[in-house]
């Protein structure tokens, strides 16, 4: 019974692994053209190989939220890099992410408490 409990927890951590690197790869596809738009969460399970219940219900149990929002999470990183690091403008990064401005700029605030013009201005300060 033990050696059964360590392999479904080695598999685990393998798929919390797998999803992290392929929202990594998948976030960068997106931001250099590769990828047209975000897939939705069941495609990126259909492609780790496992079923999206099975997927949420693993990053769940290992991370202690849903797989969704970490995918948001790193789209905001990735954003609050592309903001601090160019003066390209809100709007061109809202659409590299797939957004229009409005939608992006609701979106940001939510996860970070300002717009992302405020968040630019604060870092530019720096």
């Amino acid at each position: 019974m033990e050696e059964k409990l360590n392999k479904e927890e080695k598999r685990s951590v393998e798929i919390t692994k797998q999803y992290f690197d392929f929202l990594d790869k998948h976030i960068d596809d997106v931001i250099n053209g590769n990828a047209s738009e975000f897939m939705e969460l069941n495609q990126i399970a259909r492609e780790l190989a496992v079923s999206h219940n099975h997927l949420t219900d693993t990053i769940h149990k290992e991370k202690g939220n849903h797989p969704c929002h970490f995918y948001d999470a790193k789209i905001i990183d990735k954003a609050k890099e592309l903001l601090a690091n160019s003066d390209v403008s809100i709007a061109k990064i809202a659409m590299t992410l797939t957004y229009d401005a409005s939608n992006f700029s609701k979106f940001f605030k939510k996860w970070t408490s300002e717009t992302p013009g405020s968040f630019r201005k604060r870092i530019k300060k720096k």
